[in-house]
């Protein structure tokens, strides 16, 4: 459909968002959990995080300007979409 997306990394506990401000951190500020998921080796001992590794969460961002914009691109569309507002009886009764 070409609608746009954004990824961005979670904190596994819900606590922030890796972006702005903490979009360099390996972990939370606030749990001290890790941003991405530890590797194990043969030996059952955890491997050191590092930078560049699959995170334990993502948030999937769809902005939403684009998809009103395609949503009232088309005339008769449009017309249905507003036809709440604009031609609906009001009778007190909802």
């Amino acid at each position: 459909m070409g609608m746009e997306y954004k990824k961005i990394h979670a904190c596994p506990n819900d606590c922030i968002f890796y972006k702005k401000d903490f979009k360099l951190l390996k972990s939370c500020l606030r749990c001290r959990l890790s941003r991405y998921k530890l590797k194990q080796k043969d030996d059952d001992t955890i491997k050191e995080i590092e930078k560049h590794g699959p995170p334990l969460k993502v948030m999937w961002y769809l902005p939403i300007i684009p998809r009103m914009k395609r949503l009232f691109a088309n005339p008769n569309d449009a017309k249905n979409l507003k036809w709440f507002a604009d031609e609906r009886k009001c009778d007190d009764m909802y």
